[in-house]
């Protein structure tokens, strides 16, 4: 399949990029800075671009099976890119018939299936407090993924770390006793790939950690 990826310049972007030419799927693969993706393949295209280029980011998506976004704000994002930039790219989609999008979240983006739960609260209030303008942001992205009528799925992240993909994957939401604390950015990236195909968690956001 032809997957069109964003944000793969990151952390959990770069596994993600490997690990979808890993598994046989062309890659395309849309970056603000090329030279922060060493990954080599005749099965992966580098489009250059910001989130506003309306037409680089629509012949990204030209071909493509499913869009996944591990795009995530920082500390001092103002104005909301980010948002801007989804709803560019859910614009693109519904021109070309790209209907599944996989795209990740925290859990600072609540969910209707959610219980209380003192962890998470702490959580989030930290980045509440701490950076405001991501927290924001990462509300707005949910809701505009939310309110699409996209084959979505958001994918819920708990504290990441850089172990090694173990395949351990438990998936649910908050005061359920289903999710724990940390996840490895391995095992996120082969998670979103799982969605791809799989409709499990189809319009829903569960929250995943190992």
């Amino acid at each position: 399949m032809k997957l069109a990826i964003f944000g793969g310049t990151g952390n959990t972007g770069k596994l993600l990029v490997g690990q979808a030419l890993d598994a046989g799927n062309q890659v395309v693969a849309y970056v603000r800075d090329p030279t922060k993706l060493d990954i080599k393949s005749d099965r992966l295209a580098i489009i250059q671009g910001e989130l506003v280029d309306e037409e680089k980011i629509e012949s990204a998506l030209k071909g493509a099976g499913a869009v996944l976004s591990a795009l995530g704000p920082r500390g001092g994002s103002k104005g909301k890119p980010l948002t801007r930039g989804m709803q560019v790219i859910i614009a693109a989609m519904k021109r070309q018939g790209v209907r599944r999008l996989i795209v990740t979240s925290t859990l600072s983006a609540k969910d209707p299936h959610d219980l209380p739960e003192f962890r998470a609260r702490v959580l989030v209030a930290l980045v509440r407090l701490a950076m405001r303008g991501a927290y924001e942001e990462i509300l707005s992205v949910a809701d505009t993924v939310r309110e699409s009528d996209q084959d979505w799925t958001i994918v819920r992240l708990t504290m990441l770390n850089d172990k090694p993909k173990s395949g351990k994957v438990r998936a649910g939401y908050l005061g359920k006793s289903e999710v724990g604390t940390w996840i490895s950015r391995a095992d996120v990236a082969d998670f979103m790939l799982q969605q791809v195909q799989d409709a499990k968690y189809l319009r829903q956001a569960p929250a995943i950690s190992n």
